[in-house]
């Protein structure tokens, strides 16, 4: 009785979950495959050509070293969040979701304000004189990678807080005082304990990085165009929606794989992840 009512009240949500996300996935993956003889023959000719692969690799790029970014800053954040300012931990918070609750496009044009040649990057660093001319930051591949660092910081700094307030303190400061340096502390004791929240981390910036729209689109352009803006072009400008289909599974290809490799990273750092 009590499985059948666990299917129950489970099934609505499975159902749904199959209308608005397995049925049109494996619909987008069918207009991938033009007929049974040939069925990777749009895969192929849509790898082949050396455009397509520049934007593959630098769309995992991108993402790569936005995550990477992301990690090196948000565990100083996060640790100081969890451990130092436990009174003003709300305020913090909200400051660090701050850029979650501003509208992508309204977001993207403050840093086309920020990066321009007329924008404040450019003019301070010609007041120091550390250049002669503006130097163009704007539809760069530097540029995407800032405002996605901005946008994903706080989906980094989430998890790691929680899982660093539920490292005991004791466990720490008996590392010190048995003369462990900080930084043998943090790789030994606090990298591992926190693998959990670094896996979640990692998934959510990694793969919100690699699908990212608005972003990449306004502050690349079309000098440095990512899977995300490819799949637009060639489904609303071209109307090539077999190719668009093919970006599309791409894309869940590369998301699912890059997933499995951060979990068996963190795995093994900590078995019980």
């Amino acid at each position: 009785m009590n499985n059948r009512l666990h299917i129950l009240l489970v099934l609505p949500g499975v159902l749904l979950v199959v209308a608005l996300l397995v049925a049109p996935l494996y619909f987008v993956f069918l207009d991938t495959i033009p007929d049974l003889e040939h069925p990777f023959s749009l895969y192929e000719a849509f790898l082949e050509k050396g455009f397509h692969q520049k934007i593959i690799i630098r769309t995992i790029r991108v993402a790569l070293i936005t995550t990477m970014i992301c990690v090196i800053l948000a565990y100083p954040c996060a640790f100081f969040i969890a451990r130092y300012a436990r009174r003003f931990k709300a305020v913090l918070i909200v400051i660090a979701v701050f850029p979650l609750l501003l509208s992508p496009v309204v977001r993207s044009f403050a840093w086309m304000a920020i990066l321009g040649k007329n924008g404040f990057v450019n003019d301070l660093l010609l007041f120091f004189r550390i250049i002669q001319e503006p130097v163009q930051m704007l539809y760069t591949e530097g540029a995407v990678i800032v405002g996605l660092t901005y946008l994903f910081l706080p989906l980094m700094i989430l998890p790691l807080v929680g899982v660093i307030e539920n490292i005991e303190e004791d466990l720490l400061d008996s590392a010190k005082s048995l003369g462990a340096k900080d930084i043998i502390v943090f790789f030994q004791i606090i990298l591992p304990l926190s693998a959990s929240g670094l896996l979640v981390g990692c998934i959510l910036v990694f793969t919100g990085s690699l699908t990212a729209y608005t972003t990449p689109r306004l502050l690349g352009g079309d000098q440095a165009m990512t899977l995300s803006t490819l799949i637009y072009q060639n489904a609303m400008t071209l109307f090539e929606w077999d190719a668009a289909s093919v970006i599309a599974i791409i894309m869940i290809t590369l998301t699912i794989l890059v997933m499995k490799i951060i979990g068996s990273l963190a795995t093994r750092m900590n078995p019980d992840v």
